[in-house]
Formats: C-alpha cells, structure tokens, sequence
C-alpha cells in the first residue's frame, strides 16, 4: 500500500473529492470507501502492488495517474528531476565527446569536458524549465483568464515533473551505446510527452484537445530556447579552442571596420 496524504483524496473512477480512502474498524478491518457519486471503491489501488500501480501508469491509465498524484504523497519529484536531469547531461556529454577522442593528458583538456558537461546539465535544465513555463503559462491563460477558472501551478508543476519519469529510461540508453540510440531517445520523448498530456488532463480535469495543446506549447518553447542557447558560444570547449588557435580568434572576434 503506498504512502498516502492526510485530505484532498479524489476518486480514481470520477474525480469525484473524498474525505477519506478506506475505514478502520477495530481487530485491524480495514473497509475500502465507496464514492457517492459513482458508487465504485473510491481508490482499488490501495490495496494493489506498487508494480501494478506503475504498469498502469506505463499503460497512462486515468486511474493510476489520479491515484499517484491525488492519493499518495509522493514529495520525490525535485529528487527525480535533478536524476534525469543528470542522466541526460551525461548522454549529450557522451555524445559531444564520443568522437573526440584525445590522448592529451593536460589537465587544460580535463577541465574543458568537466565544464562542458557542467554546460550540458544547464541546458537539460533550461530546456526544462521552458517546458513548464511554456505549460503552465498557457493554462493559466486558457483556463485561469479566459475561462474563469482555478488553475493550481503548485500540484501542477508536480504533476509534470513527476510525469517526466519515464526519462529514467535514459539510464540504460547511456549504459548501453548502440546503433538505435537516437530511435531509443525519440521513444523515449514521446512516452514522456504523453505522460505529461495525461498528467496535465488528470489535474485540470479538462479535455484531451487543451491538455495537448498546453503540451505542445510547452514542447514549442522548449524547442525555441534549444535552438536560442545552440546559437550561443557558451561551450566551454570552444573558448578553450579559440584561445588555443589565438590568430584565427582574433580575426574573428575583431571589430568589424
């Protein structure tokens, strides 16, 4: 049984608010409630294995997702973020340095990659943050000014970076190179994008159109700030290369008469 909250429980079948998950009689009987509104078990997954919990929530099933984030008190998302945060740094890094393989020991080399993954761990992070601005921006305009309604970006930046979990499949991608890499990431992006189409429609309880709007927004801005900092020379690697070959540098960054 996981961990659950104290209050604010909803039914997985109906969304419905309920005070309470089960009842405890006494000699340890434990009675699961049952929704006034629709008349089903309030949350069936209390008394599931967490491994069906996440074979559902693989399978993106409503229930699942409202039982995670409604009836359980999951506080491991920023823990989870700065992981796969880590792991995608780590994977543009082994790929940036891959085929730049060097024999120079000099310690001027070493602390050039050291910054470029460092680099890499900002761009992961900037490239998240523009997600979920991008989102949560457009919900609140959406639904918070031109519908009048109540947009709550506290649980909802929780439902987003919890739905980003399926990253953690980037691990085995890093561990094992092959030649279907770059499918494997495809996959893995969109099975993280529908998570998040499917988190955002469990928390806002809208339609599938807006929540795969808000999403692709979110993708919209997160792709415009890729390809702003790609354009910029932030690369550690290259200031290294640029002061190495100081001539061409210096054609380079002269003014322009």
């Amino acid at each position: 049984m996981a961990k659950m909250k104290k209050g604010g429980f909803r039914c997985v079948e109906c969304n419905a608010k309920a005070s309470e998950l089960h009842r405890d009689y006494s000699n340890g009987i434990l009675k699961i409630t049952i929704c006034k509104l629709c008349q089903k078990p309030v949350d069936k997954y209390i008394e599931y294995d967490p491994v069906i919990i996440l074979i559902d929530a693989i399978l993106c099933k409503t229930q699942a997702f409202r039982h995670i984030l409604y009836n359980t008190s999951l506080d491991i998302h920023w823990k989870l973020c700065v992981f796969w945060l880590l792991c995608e740094a780590y994977l543009r890094w082994s790929l940036l340095h891959g085929s730049k393989q060097s024999g120079d020991p000099a310690d001027i080399i070493r602390y050039a990659k050291e910054w470029d993954f460092y680099g890499k761990f900002g761009l992961a992070a900037l490239e998240l943050c523009a997600f979920c601005l991008g989102v949560l921006c457009f919900l609140w305009l959406a639904v918070g000014r031109l519908q009048g309604g109540t947009v709550e970006l506290g649980p909802l930046l929780r439902a987003l970076l919890l739905s980003c979990y399926g990253k953690v499949l980037l691990v085995p991608v890093v561990i094992w190179e092959h030649d279907y890499s770059l499918l494997c990431l495809g996959l893995i992006k969109l099975f993280v994008l529908m998570s998040n189409l499917q988190a955002v429609r469990v928390i806002m309880n809208s339609s599938r159109r807006l929540s795969l709007m808000a999403v692709c927004l979110g993708l919209l801005t997160e792709t415009c700030v890729a390809q702003a900092c790609r354009r910029l020379p932030w690369s550690i690697q290259d200031v290294f290369d640029c002061q190495s070959s100081s001539p061409h540098c210096d054609k380079l960054t002269s003014p322009q008469g």
